[in-house]
């Protein structure tokens, strides 16, 4: 009796099978969500390793605890200033890249 050997595939694979290849519009909206759902759990960690509640850091934003806990699962909805402004009240430091094609953007 023979053997039927397994398949195997990476997981990038996987994403080009199932959500779509690298450019296309639905793998773009995936890479972003992904993006702003890792954003969110740093601002949730940051925020846990100063000892802060979220209505707390709410209050040093000057928004309700409600739109902390919406921006900790997924910056999705959030603004860049909303977000600066939740990592400054943190005194965490945020750093943003900008790249075109292959080149990173820097600023003078």
């Amino acid at each position: 009796m023979a053997t039927k050997e397994l398949k195997t595939y990476s997981f990038a694979e996987m994403k080009d099978k199932y959500i779509g290849k690298v450019g296309t519009e639905d793998r773009d909206e995936y890479e972003y969500e992904l993006r702003m759902d890792i954003l969110g759990k740093m601002i949730k960690t940051a925020r846990q390793e100063r000892n802060m509640t979220q209505e707390e850091l709410g209050r040093l934003v000057g928004v309700q605890k409600a739109q902390i806990s919406k921006l900790e699962s997924s910056a999705n909805s959030a603004t860049i200033d909303t977000i600066i402004k939740v990592f400054k009240a943190l005194k965490a430091e945020i750093n943003f890249n900008v790249k075109l094609e292959d080149n990173f953007v820097k600023l003078a």
